[in-house]
């Protein structure tokens, strides 16, 4: 299975801006620019886009691993926190919350941990990657 996207860029760094779009458009033409990556502007970013990358990896390597172990996945919401440090990606922070019947605190905390390490966007990134994780 091969995806794709594109990125289109107009002007300098700090003055030009861009358009994203990936290959199912969901992105279609999406903005990007400096203002938007490092200050406030309206747009996308590159750190984001990770950022929901790795929150919808791991959240689907997780279920599977709770789908292997038997139990009833209500619902899993995941946040991930990119921290952009000169330059570098430095850290991606998963913070976990979910309702699962019937599983132990113990055993959640355990597949959390395996999906965090286990999932592909996990070992792409070249970052210290951490969880938190919360049974409701």
């Amino acid at each position: 299975m091969k995806r794709y996207a594109t990125a289109h860029w107009e002007g300098s760094l700090k003055e030009g801006n861009g358009t994203l779009t990936t290959q199912t458009t969901t992105l279609d033409k999406t903005q990007y620019s400096f203002k938007s990556r490092f200050e406030e502007g309206v747009g996308t970013n590159p750190e984001e886009l990770i950022a929901a990358a790795h929150a919808g990896c791991f959240t689907m390597q997780l279920s599977a691993y709770i789908g292997e172990e038997g139990f009833a996945i209500e619902n899993i919401e995941t946040r991930c926190d990119i921290d952009f440090v000169d330059g570098v990606i430095a850290t991606s922070h998963l913070t976990v919350n979910a309702k699962i019947a019937d599983i132990t605190a113990d055993t959640f905390q355990e597949l959390v941990q395996k999906a965090e390490k286990n999932c592909p966007v996990s070992k792409v990134l070249n970052a210290t990657i951490s969880s938190t994780a919360t049974l409701l």
